[in-house]
């Protein structure tokens, strides 16, 4: 356990995600510094900088709006409300002319501001992972507005299988360029796919107007070698099966408090990775260090199985007001009881035990 704290090589993190014994539990998106966060503590975060990232995101604007010089996006066209309300007033009248002008896949210098980095970490055996924000109902929804696309998807459904599959042709054929310029190991993206108590549409509308076009994504990603990680808020329960049929490999967050953690991981543990999110909300806003590392443990307790199958990160972004000392206890009970319960499963003895005696006088107390 000397070097627990270095970060993993990336075929530890290939081991996590395939279910092959990894030597820990890779951290991915622990250290997700959210809104405010840098603001409060500044320079005192990079305190944290012992801690690992297993597993380094790389992200790319794949549809710059700004630069298509659509005709119709003007002064003012994004409605400035919330996030999930927010649009820029796609109407289905300019679909053709947002299709026509949509960026040349293969267009110089897209990959400029992530190569430099990819190049090194590669170089240093890492995991790397490339991607975007957004793909079948979150870009949508920025495009068309939420309430909008949701009625779309009875009264426009044509138009809706026009959008997402320009839009996944686009997707794919980066997907190719990156697996050729980069060669990264994961496609990290998201769509929001859940609320509080269950998934934004039925799961009838997702298989008919949204599996489609994530399964193409999906043979894409395997085509390149490459795992496909997706971050979904909310309860994404009825969409699971969907979501692996169509290729998704590892999933984010398992939202606490949407979704029947245990549940989940024993139903869908041997078929899906988890990259389980820990709360943001609550636990690490409102909880005392302690209660923070028992979530810790539960967390790795729930998923993390004999063959692997989980890493961990925040549940989103970590933002002001979380106390530094439960981010503090966050990351290192994360590497800590993440190390110890993975040698605990291949010795075939009690994580809890073998904690207390390597760990607890530096840990802290154990519940």
């Amino acid at each position: 356990m000397d070097d627990i704290f270095a970060p993993l090589p990336g075929e530890e993190v290939v081991k996590a995600v395939e279910r092959r014994s990894p030597r820990r539990s890779p951290l991915v998106l622990a250290k997700w510094w959210g809104e405010g966060l840098w603001e409060q503590y500044g320079e005192r975060l990079h305190e944290f900088d012992r801690f690992p990232h297993d597993a380094e995101l790389h992200l790319i604007d794949v549809v710059p709006l700004g630069a298509m010089d659509l005709s119709w996006l003007g002064e003012g066209a994004r409605e400035v409300r919330g996030h999930d309300s927010g649009a820029i007033r796609l109407e289905w009248s300019g679909l053709d002319e947002f299709i026509e002008k949509l960026p040349d896949p293969e267009r110089p210098g897209m990959f400029d501001g992530v190569k430099p980095s990819i190049e090194r970490l590669r170089a240093e055996g890492r995991y790397i992972i490339f991607g975007w924000w957004g793909l079948f109902f979150e870009r949508p929804w920025g495009l068309r507005g939420m309430q909008n696309l949701l009625m779309d998807y009875h009264l426009n459904p044509g138009e809706v299988h026009r959008l997402h599959d320009a839009l996944c042709e686009t997707y794919v054929a980066v997907l190719h360029r990156a697996a050729r310029e980069l060669r990264p190991d994961g496609f990290w993206t998201s769509d929001d796919l859940g609320h509080q108590t269950q998934s934004m549409m039925r799961q009838p509308q997702f298989a008919q107007l949204l599996k489609p076009y994530y399964r193409r994504v999906g043979d894409a990603c395997r085509e390149n070698g490459m795992h496909f990680w997706l971050h979904s808020c909310g309860n994404n329960t009825d969409l699971l099966d969907d979501l692996i049929e169509a290729g998704v490999d590892v999933f984010h967050p398992v939202q606490k408090h949407t979704m029947d953690e245990r549940a989940v991981a024993s139903k869908y543990g041997d078929r899906l990775t988890f990259l389980a999110g820990f709360d943001v909300q609550h636990i690490l806003q409102e909880g005392s260090p302690a209660d923070v590392r028992a979530e810790v443990r539960y967390l790795i307790e729930t998923f993390d199985r004999s063959d692997g199958g989980m890493c961990l990160a925040a549940g989103n972004g970590i933002v002001a007001g979380t106390p530094f000392d439960n981010i503090e206890a966050f990351l290192d009970e994360a590497v800590r009881f993440g190390a110890t319960h993975r040698t605990a499963l291949q010795c075939g003895t009690n994580p809890v035990r073998m904690y207390r005696i390597h760990w607890e006088p530096e840990a802290g107390p154990t519940p």
